[in-house]
């Protein structure tokens, strides 16, 4: 899955991809900015591809690829769903650090989320925010930083509790939330631990308002984890 490129010389472009069986790779692609370029047009963002390529004195070059789905052109149809989607590559590309290390989850989870995000799930069509926040729960506990949405992220105390601490990793109990922090809808933690767990069915009876709510949690979870802000998350917060 490509997930940015950016200019090299007058015509080549390196391209960062997440792949099935080594994980993170950048690689050179020569020519691909000249029109004459073979294929040029498939190593865009958003591009399922199967490559080959051959490791070169710093970087690999693609000598090859062909077209597995592209899902870059239907998304720009519509702007939530757009934006969704780059936040999702730009995620998948801050939680694989390592390069030529397995990710098999972190593939897995982004080609999923790219699927129901344009063909929807089994029993219909998800918003596009909904199938984000679900995307970046799931990575993020992928990556270590699961979040607890039921007993107390500090102390384990078994729940439900009503205050929510991103940095402390979730809901926390009476005794161990500090001043000033979340206190959600007990609906809008329901909601999240279904998106957690991939209970899509479970998600069709939230309202607006809940959802809402949800999505500025998982905003405000993703950013701490992460450490720095990602650049296309406040375009979905605006939509």
């Amino acid at each position: 899955m490509v997930l940015r490129t950016h200019k090299l010389g007058e015509a080549d472009r390196i391209i960062t991809m997440l792949t099935r069986r080594h994980g993170k790779v950048r690689a050179v692609a020569k020519g691909v900015r000249r029109t004459s370029s073979k294929f040029g047009a498939r190593l865009e963002p958003f591009s399922h591809v199967d490559l080959q390529f051959v490791d070169g004195r710093t970087l690999a070059v693609v000598t090859q690829a062909e077209s597995v789905r592209v899902y870059g052109p239907p998304l720009a149809d519509d702007f939530a769903s757009y934006s969704a989607g780059q936040v999702m590559l730009e995620t998948a590309d801050r939680l694989v650090a390592e390069e030529r290390e397995p990710a098999v989850q972190q593939f897995q989870l982004l080609l999923g989320a790219l699927r129901v995000l344009q063909d929807g799930t089994s029993d219909g069509p998800r918003p596009a925010a909904m199938v984000l926040d679900a995307y970046l729960l799931r990575s993020l506990a992928v990556a270590g930083y699961a979040p607890s949405f039921t007993d107390c992220a500090r102390c384990g105390l078994a729940g439900p509790h009503q205050a929510f601490v991103p940095a402390l990793g979730g809901v926390v109990c009476a005794q161990c939330r500090p001043p000033g922090c979340a206190r959600p809808e007990p609906e809008t933690l329901v909601l999240l631990g279904a998106l957690l767990e991939g209970r899509w069915d479970a998600t069709r009876v939230s309202d607006s308002r809940v959802v809402r709510q949800a999505s500025g949690l998982v905003s405000a979870f993703t950013t701490w984890h992460l450490e720095r802000g990602l650049r296309s998350l406040p375009l979905v917060e605006r939509v």
